[in-house]
């Protein structure tokens, strides 16, 4: 036999499945067991958005690991090299 498990429903949650309960014929505890069957398939399949997007992330990548913390002196280094452009055209 199975473990016990005790749970608080709200009053309106515990109308609805007894109710459903009464109109399908079924235990309480067999619908019970089915939802919670079948909220945990749902969340064990579920992605997260990394694992969803891994394909995506890093597709354009420059191969520099340290973009995100030298970018200000990179945009100074272009726009030093944009001006040196004008003033030699």
């Amino acid at each position: 036999m199975g473990a016990i498990l005790t749970a608080r429903l709200t009053p309106e949650l515990q109308s609805r499945l007894d109710a459903f309960s009464a109109n399908r014929h079924i235990s309480r505890s067999t619908i019970v067991k089915a939802a919670l069957v079948r909220y945990l398939e749902e969340e064990e399949h579920e992605q997260d958005a990394l694992t969803v997007g891994a394909a995506y992330f890093g597709k354009y990548a420059s191969g520099e690991g340290d973009l995100s913390t030298t970018y200000k002196s990179r945009l100074k280094q272009k726009l030093r090299g944009r001006q040196r452009e004008q003033t030699t055209s």
